[in-house]
């Protein structure tokens, strides 16, 4: 093999530390999945690389509910419209966080559950917590029943410590209703 010059050394040398601090995807494809949809304020709809779509719903926190049903939706209750109206500004949220990203996500798939979706950490390419803006912005609460299954389980914890001493979001709320209570509660 031909000895490489000092300028073509130099090039190659400097191609490559670009492509690093760049990152690679930016040549070769975008990485992470692609959000088809957020269905609620804690859980994505994305497509795999092989272009199947799966669920994901969001490992170690438990955002307030969304209204599914049309008799959910003209509901009058003031616990539904309650849960409803932070439901819907969690998936405004998730959502406003997904576009940032690009419409990609980072997995780190935890678990899956009964109805078949997988469980994970959600983090945009730029490395953002998504479990943990939404507990930091009062948006979700900790679900404690799991906790033990989520690696990053000091830093959720924190991040809803935080909220709830400055009593950001639901922690506002004296009539806010847990998205766990109000399930067994309300919904049939």
């Amino acid at each position: 093999m031909e000895k490489l010059t000092k300028p073509v050394r130099f090039w190659l040398c400097a191609t490559i530390i670009i492509w690093g601090l760049m990152g690679c995807d930016r040549f070769i494809g975008n990485s992470g999945e692609l959000v088809e949809r957020v269905s609620d304020g804690d859980t994505l709809v994305v497509k795999d690389t092989n272009g199947k779509n799966f669920t994901v719903r969001f490992a170690c926190v438990d955002a307030p509910e969304i209204a599914h049903t049309n008799k959910e939706k003209q509901s009058k209750r003031s616990s539904d419209r309650n849960q409803f109206t932070w439901g819907v500004k969690a998936q405004e949220r998730v959502q406003q966080l997904v576009q940032q990203g690009g419409d990609r996500v980072t997995l780190n798939i935890t678990d899956s559950d009964r109805y078949g979706r997988k469980i994970a950490e959600v983090r945009l390419k730029n490395g953002t917590f998504v479990q943990q803006v939404l507990l930091q912005e009062g948006l979700a609460k900790v679900y404690r029943p799991y906790l033990n299954k989520c690696p990053s389980k000091d830093l959720v914890q924190q991040a809803e410590a935080e909220a709830k001493e400055q009593r950001l979001g639901i922690w506002s709320d004296t009539k806010f209703v847990n998205p766990w209570e109000y399930r067994s509660l309300y919904k049939k």
